[in-house]
């Protein structure tokens, strides 16, 4: 009887229930269930529906059962930054705040006024993004100060999942690491820093590693799914477990997990917070087995999915594509990274006026748009390479795509041409792998972290691209 193992892998946009199992020394997956994930506007904030979302959780858990195939064990992952506090009952103080609300403007300055950008960097090592969970919380402790003082829990969103699941609060290392209130070198909280910007320093508590067990379900959990399971922590950022199932050998090269997010960079063995890599805005995040996912974020595939909502969803990603194609000629850049790009009311109109902004011819059709945004994103891509082998000082031959921005063949096509290099993509679900991976290293059917990404490479078609 096969043994399985459950993903579930929540993104901004979507979710999704992959089980895996092992047939013939090879990773199977099969997916259960997927949902949709959206922000809401509450109260004058942009929110997750956190209640919603759990509820998902579930309902995917249930689709397992139904099918009779109980998973052995489980992990949940989702973006990172985000959290939640909770006060002596265990409830959640004021709304789940999203990280693409405006709340953190000119939290940035406050912190700075405790401690430099540049001792944060040297301390942290995570670069400088206004949504950063260190900002979050400034923000709140300046909006809403009566939750810090009523808060006796603080747990980031994939550890919430797991605590409503087992009743078991846990804080794992990779999404701690998004915080910048981790020590890049020592791996724990800096609780110097913690108090300098005057929060409890008992909401912080312990780090656990991926492949730690939290627990099973609760007796609760148990009756409304219907079986019982062992949770498991996985790299809850989904980087972190995107990072893990690429297929590189020995950790090297560059890849780009790709989805609303692009993270583009290198696996390395120690951070490297220096001035040079602060002013390059590159990021020193958490890995599997205390690697280093030394990178950059990139706006990524959120600009193509919110021109593909503004147009009421009337074109596919594949007309969108060929819409691009077929307008190559047309020269027009912006800076994906540019602020205006964050949450706009429409993404077209932002990439017109920053074109115009920049004297800029401004592009008018779908193609055109289209063919801008693509085209920015490869020219983001190269620059961002260029930055990392800066640093490194050495040249990388190859970059791996994986996640579900590597099915887009044109802005593969687009990258190979821009960095010079050869693009190698796939896996798709390569955060789901991630998650599975570190499932599969819990229980010793794997063994470390080279030997995970081998059972990648033997389960999965890589697409290559030469430039």
């Amino acid at each position: 009887m096969a043994k399985y193992y459950l993903a579930v892998d929540i993104g901004a946009s979507s979710g999704r229930h992959m089980l895996a199992s092992i047939e013939n020394g090879k990773i199977v997956l099969e997916e259960m269930y997927r949902f949709k994930n959206q922000l809401v506007e509450k109260n004058g904030h942009l929110c997750w529906e956190i209640d919603r979302l759990f509820q998902e959780i579930l309902n995917g858990i249930k689709a397992c059962g139904k099918a009779g195939k109980i998973p052995y064990s489980m992990g949940i992952d989702t973006w990172g930054v985000d959290f939640v506090l909770l006060d002596k009952d265990d409830r959640i103080l004021g709304d789940t705040v999203a990280y693409r609300d405006s709340r953190t403007e000119g939290m940035d300055k406050k912190v700075s006024e405790i401690v430099s950008e540049e001792e944060l960097y040297a301390r942290t090592g995570i670069q400088k993004q206004s949504f950063n969970t260190i900002y979050q919380l400034m923000a709140v402790k300046e909006q809403n100060p009566e939750y810090l003082d009523q808060a006796e829990s603080w747990l980031m969103l994939p550890s919430y999942f797991k605590f409503l699941l087992t009743g078991q609060k846990k804080i794992e290392y990779t999404n701690a690491s998004t915080t910048g209130l981790l020590n890049a070198k020592t791996r724990t909280w800096d609780m110097e820093l913690i108090r300098e910007l005057g929060l409890k320093e008992s909401l912080f508590g312990e780090i656990f590693m991926p492949g730690t067990e939290v627990g099973n379900f609760t007796p609760e959990i148990q009756a409304e799914v219907g079986f019982d399971c062992k949770v498991i922590l996985p790299a809850t950022h989904d980087t972190g477990s995107a990072v893990l199932s690429v297929p590189m050998e020995n950790g090297e090269g560059i890849y780009i997990s790709s989805g609303t997010w692009s993270l583009m960079g290198v696996e390395n063995k120690t951070p490297i917070c220096t001035e040079e890599s602060r002013e390059e805005n590159l990021t020193n995040e958490g890995g599997v087995d205390y690697r280093y996912r030394y990178l950059r974020n990139i706006m990524g595939l959120w600009i193509i999915q919110s021109i593909k909502r503004n147009l009421e969803d009337k074109y596919s990603f594949n007309d969108l594509e060929r819409m691009a194609r077929e307008n190559s000629g047309f020269a027009s850049r912006v800076d994906v990274n540019d602020a205006r790009f964050m949450a706009p009311k429409n993404m077209i109109d932002a990439i017109q006026s920053y074109c115009r902004d920049t004297g800029q011819k401004v592009p008018e059709s779908i193609g055109e748009v289209m063919q801008c945004a693509y085209a920015s994103l490869a020219k983001c891509y190269a620059q961002s390479a260029g930055s990392i082998e800066k640093i490194l000082c050495r040249k990388y031959d190859c970059i791996r795509i994986v996640g579900g921005g590597c099915q887009d063949g044109y802005l593969n096509e687009l990258t190979a041409r821009a960095t010079g290099k050869t693009v190698y993509a796939g896996p798709v679900e390569a955060t789901a792998l991630g998650n599975v991976l570190a499932q599969l290293m819990a229980d010793g059917t794997v063994a470390d972290v080279e030997e995970a990404r081998s059972f990648i490479r033997a389960s999965f078609p890589i697409k290559k691209i030469e430039p």
